[in-house]
């Protein structure tokens, strides 16, 4: 197995296993109003082992089209912004219990998926399709958020 490959799976599955420890399904959550819209509790797991399993693949992907280390350095920078801003959310939104918080970091993970986007088709056009589903997730997680936010507002 390629350098690339450990790197990128192993970078999935620990944004995967901290994420899930992070997210707290408890009390507080679950008196939250949520939309009607909110997906069952059980699909998130499934939905981010599918995502960042994508993700992983893309970022091997990019890597291995990447002609120079300029576009090499570019992939790393991406996926690494990526995994910093994945990383924030659940513990501002579930363990700060800062949904208002989450939703601005919310917009940082949401703008590097659309510099990936943007990016990887000009070194792999298959890598940045990988990405689509985590951009339509995060997009949806990201309406979802907002809606929290505006169903549950902070007391003064």
């Amino acid at each position: 197995m390629s350098t690339p490959v450990i790197i990128a799976a192993g970078t999935a599955i620990v944004l995967g296993i901290v994420g899930g420890l992070l997210t707290e399904i408890g009390p507080w959550y679950r008196n939250l109003k949520r939309p009607k819209l909110n997906p069952p509790d059980w699909l998130f797991g499934p939905a981010w082992t599918i995502i960042l399993g994508l993700a992983a693949w893309s970022a091997v992907t990019a890597w291995n089209a990447a002609s120079n280390s300029g576009e090499r350095t570019l992939v790393v920078g991406l996926f690494a912004a990526n995994a910093l801003f994945h990383l924030l959310w659940s513990p501002l939104f579930f363990k700060l219990k800062r949904p208002d918080w989450a939703l601005v970091e919310v917009a940082f993970l949401w703008g590097s998926l659309v510099a990936m986007a943007l990016l990887l088709p000009g070194i792999s056009v298959a890598a940045a399709w990988m990405i689509a589903p985590y951009l339509a997730w995060v997009t949806f997680a990201a309406w979802l958020n907002w809606q929290i936010v505006r169903l549950n507002p902070r007391p003064r």
